[in-house]
């Protein structure tokens, strides 16, 4: 297995020893890598599905720019809240580890509770159908693909991509940003014929652009759609374990991907809006196929293509980093130790990494993917509302603190009341959407004290969990630290 440096020692994080050498996650995510990791994961099918969903709420093309260019404004400074988090706080696991870190484990853990069975599966199912109904559009282009055909695709993508996510960390990375390149290449020609066909004088679809149907309401509806397209923000956070010198590059893959992202996706909503008409948007929940049958003529069948290469690198870096979270969960004692398990030569997450995509193909039993955005939407804002609080009481409690960086208090209470404000207007609009939310949340409470804070468990209970977690690692050759300990001792770092 060679020999190990001190990067591959993480503070805090899972380790164990196989004949003497060190089982552990490693310090193989550079700074590239980082960037890829934030562009590739927010640039899936958000800027490919969500125009639709932005314009449906405003109908309007003025008042959709204007959503699209402050969804990107505000997720900045939402990364920006985030890396004094992340600096200040190094454990993997994102908003899980921020809420545990501010206020105990019962919170983080109904965190985590719904990224387990609601957020990380419905965000990795949305992309892998956004990824087969583009990947499947060649071979139907005068009809819809079959939804059938369109599931078994999607659930293809994930499994696939699962295995490789189990098979190397390395050869993740490498996909991350051989897909990231993809996309960002597939954008930058939709953005060039925009530019070209304005230029050109086609300027009609921008006549009183801020005519339509759209109330205070809607827009925040709108912004749902919108924020989705930039998710992904804060991705690069659920890793800084396996980041290299998080202290530096962490903030720097923020500044960099960014305003990259921001201004792409500006950029190619102008040209959306320059080509295709309001009622052809409204019509079409694949805008950039659209796009591509008028204007590249005889190579639109490479819009699709690109598409679905931007949305399979989209999927790769959810499935990375949802191994990641479910993995500290497991450390914490918040979930099934077997979570925590790690493969003895490839040193990835396996049974978490298995475990999201198994509840990810559960969630492709739904494939209406704007239900989807607006109903997890709620509960994920309520997650990122939660570390902002966070970060806003630990500056409070534990004023001393290492802060590597130090945000403008300003900052992060301006983003919590636009956090607020998404959270509260669309629970007035959609009623119903706010219970489910509320109500899967607070099913985590009877699940925390009955199986994490109620320590007595029955003798059957141990038995039965303890065979099958030995089954689990004699089948995918994983270990744990509490096996490591009770054969060779503590591991010394």
């Amino acid at each position: 297995m060679g020999t190990k440096n001190e990067d591959d020692v993480l503070e805090g994080g899972t380790t164990c020893s196989i004949d003497g050498q060190r089982v552990a996650l490693k310090r193989k995510i550079t700074l590239q890598n980082g960037v890829a990791i934030i562009v590739g994961t927010i640039i899936g099918s958000g800027i490919f599905v969500s125009p639709t969903g932005v314009f449906i709420q405003t109908k309007s093309v003025g008042v959709s720019l204007i959503v699209w260019l402050f969804s990107g404004i505000f997720s900045m400074l939402g990364a920006l809240c985030y890396a004094e988090l992340g600096t200040c706080i190094t454990r993997s696991g994102g908003d899980y580890a921020y809420i545990m870190e501010a206020f105990g484990p019962l919170w983080a853990f109904l965190q985590l509770w719904v990224n387990l069975i609601v957020l990380r599966p419905t965000t990795q199912a949305i992309v892998a159908l956004t990824f087969a109904q583009y990947a499947a559009k060649p071979f139907f282009l005068d009809c819809s693909p079959p939804e059938n055909a369109v599931r078994l695709l999607a659930a293809v993508c994930l499994c696939l991509l699962t295995a490789v996510n189990c098979f190397s960390v390395r050869w993740a990375m490498r996909i991350q940003g051989l897909f990231t390149a993809a996309k960002l290449l597939a954008l930058v020609a939709v953005v060039i014929a925009g530019v070209v066909h304005i230029s050109g004088g086609e300027t009609a679809y921008f006549r009183e652009p801020f005519d339509g149907e759209y109330s205070v309401g809607s827009v925040a509806v709108a912004f749902y759609s919108g924020l989705f397209a930039f998710g992904g923000w804060n991705f690069l956070n659920f890793v800084t374990e396996e980041l290299q010198d998080p202290y530096r590059n962490l903030p720097r893959a923020i500044w960099i991907a960014m305003p990259i992202v921001t201004l792409i996706y500006f950029t190619a909503n102008l040209a959306y809006f320059a080509v295709v008409s309001g009622e052809e948007m409204l019509s079409s929940p694949a805008v950039a196929v659209t796009f591509g049958n008028k204007m590249f003529g005889e190579f639109r069948w490479a819009v699709p293509v690109f598409v679905a290469l931007s949305t399979f690198g989209g999927v790769n870096g959810i499935l990375f980093t949802s191994g990641r979270l479910f993995l500290v969960g497991a450390q914490e004692g918040h979930l099934p130790s077997f979570f925590s398990f790690i493969h003895i030569r490839k040193f990835t997450p396996v049974p978490s990494l298995v475990f999201t995509c198994l509840m990810s193909l559960v969630m492709l039993c739904s494939s209406d993917v704007f239900e989807l955005i607006n109903y997890f939407s709620l509960i994920l804002w309520l997650s990122i509302a939660a570390s902002i609080v966070g970060l806003l009481y630990l500056r409070y409690r534990e004023p001393n603190m290492p802060r590597p960086i130090r945000v403008h208090l300003a900052l992060p209470i301006s983003f919590l009341i636009c956090c607020v404000f998404l959270v509260s207007i669309p629970a007035v609009a959609e009623p119903v959407n706010t219970v489910i939310g509320f109500a899967i949340t607070l099913t985590g409470i009877p699940v925390y004290y009955i199986f994490v804070k109620w320590k007595i468990k029955s003798k059957r209970y141990e038995r039965t969990f303890n065979k099958i977690s030995s089954l689990l690692q004699t089948l995918l050759e994983v270990v744990s630290p509490e096996e490591e300990e009770r054969l060779l001792g503590p591991t010394k770092t």
